[in-house]
């Protein structure tokens, strides 16, 4: 039976087949981590027990399992996506106790997203930046959620012109605030060179996606002249792949929005909470970062302005630019496009896996431990908020970490809770996937002798006693996305279950 991974279906055998692979991989991964059962046995394809005891599923592929097949009486029959969708719900049910029409609603938005970005991108010539491609290149997304791509299940026309996986590239919609209602804090002057506000009042930029979801509620606001509509701003701003943080290159500036969409497990609002604390928060980051004897870099998340009418609704974050923090002559690439592959990845053509892997692993393990083991603070390294600098031959030079939003600090949370949030962020979604990806390119490569040799040096250097139990600790904490979604748990509420440990000799 030939593999249906997304990499492998091939473009002739149509977007609704290559629409289903995308959307079936993570499904099926989320399955298998949290619900299913092993059945021994050898080689491929492998085998599962489902919760409610009446069926098997089998599947074959890596990181990116496919063709799932189902018995439930000795007879094995391939099931699609929306089988599959159908499947996980009763399978959920038998083994909660609880119903969730929502997320099976999600599941299918996830797919039909895909297909809509195929089509459009089978019209559109990729950007030249190297990195734009990068930030834009997610077609699966998190290769661990149930429905990675919803977008809330509204019409195509609605968020495809927004859309970083179709390349998407627009200006800002330009507001005017009136003073005595702006609210803000830090440094958020860069905002006032976007455009001029008229006297009395002070710019504020918007996104043209959110201002359509929140217009209706603020037709009182323009009508009183509190808010005025200026125009568009003069330059393209593109969607890196958070979707609601834009680029603005002639700026060098990161502009983020509330985007009332559920993406992934959460409602993407600019929340009053986590505004409220951004400026202590980035501030001990910030000034971690610059003691760290590593040369990891911190984006900083310099302020917030809004209007007191709309706090959330029209709250626009100020995030600071590249060429202050990437390293001279290097080229800076998202680290979950490695995992997902775009036209130029440096895991292309690696004359030495084994050399690359060290590099990598040298910038981007020391300084997030650097963070948690001096400071007390754990950033979110996650593969979509981690960049890696490259240099010209693609060897890895530092990383750049992101979003203020993440970051937890010691001991506002405990010292055991924060490691475990780093654990899972930095080595479960980030180092293994990466791991993955290299040797699916050069089967030979063992990636974790050196894992475990740079996480014993950071132990030594940074006396560091949790790196060094890592490296014996039977399990690894993974999140559990489906059930969190389907039991209706916050987004910010992580559950983790026990995974086994590479890092274990």
């Amino acid at each position: 039976m030939p593999p249906t991974t997304p990499e492998a279906v091939p473009a002739h055998d149509g977007i609704g087949a290559r629409a289903d692979a995308y959307a079936t991989a993570p499904l099926l991964n989320c399955l298998l981590r949290e619900v299913a059962r092993p059945v021994p046995g050898p080689g491929e394809p492998r085998v599962y027990r489902l919760p409610s005891g009446e069926r098997l599923l089998r599947v074959r592929g890596g990181r990116r399992p496919a063709a799932p097949e189902v018995s439930t009486d000795g007879t094995w029959h391939r099931v699609g996506h929306a089988e599959l969708v159908k499947l996980v719900a009763e399978e959920l049910r038998a083994h909660t106790g609880l119903s969730n029409p929502e997320l099976p609603a999600e599941m299918a938005d996830s797919r039909d997203t895909v297909a809509a970005l195929l089509t459009a991108r089978a019209r559109i010539t990729p950007p030249e930046d190297p990195y734009r491609r990068s930030e834009q290149s997610l077609l699966t997304g998190h290769p661990y959620h149930p429905a990675p791509k919803a977008r809330g299940g509204g019409p195509v026309a609605g968020w495809l012109p927004y859309a970083p996986e179709a390349y998407a590239a627009f200006p800002l919609v330009l507001l005017a605030v009136r003073e005595d209602a702006v609210v803000e804090e830090g440094d958020v002057s860069a905002l006032d060179a976007f455009g001029t506000a008229p006297p009395g009042y002070r710019l504020l930029p918007a996104h043209p996606w959110q201002l359509d979801l929140v217009g209706p509620a603020l037709t009182d606001a323009f009508a009183d002249g509190r808010l005025i509509r200026l125009g568009t701003a003069g330059f393209d701003t593109w969607p890196t792949a958070a979707i609601r943080t834009l680029y603005a290159p002639g700026h060098d500036l990161f502009v983020k929005f509330s985007l009332d969409v559920r993406i992934t497990n959460d409602i993407r609002r600019l929340w009053r909470h986590d505004l409220l604390k951004l400026r202590r928060t980035d501030s001990a980051v910030a000034a971690a970062a610059a003691s760290c004897e590593t040369p990891g870099a911190w984006l900083s998340d310099r302020g917030y302005r809004t209007a007191d009418f709309a706090f959330e609704a029209l709250a626009v974050l100020v995030r600071d630019g590249l060429h202050d923090h990437v390293v001279p002559g290097a080229t800076p690439l998202l680290a979950a496009a490695l995992v997902e592959g775009f036209d130029g990845t440096p895991l292309d053509g690696l004359r030495d896996p084994a050399a690359w892997w060290t590099a990598y692993l040298r910038a981007v393990v020391p300084p997030a431990l650097e963070l948690f083991a001096r400071h007390g603070v754990v950033v979110e390294a996650h593969l979509q908020n981690c960049l890696i600098a490259v240099d010209g031959a693609g060897q890895p030079v530092q990383a750049l970490f992101r979003d203020a939003e993440g970051v937890k600090l010691l001991p506002e949370v405990s010292r055991t809770a924060g490691w475990e949030r780093l654990m899972y962020c930095l080595v479960v979604n980030h180092l293994v996937e990466i791991a993955e990806a290299l040797r699916e390119r050069h089967p030979h490569l063992d990636p974790w002798p050196a894992v475990r040799t740079e996480f014993e040096r950071q132990s030594r250097r940074l006396d560091l006693p949790e790196a060094a139990a890592l490296l014996t600790a039977p399990t690894l904490p993974g999140k559990t996305n489906l059930l969190l979604r389907w039991t209706g748990a916050d987004g910010a509420d992580a559950r983790y279950l026990p995974l086994p440990n590479p890092l274990r000799e």
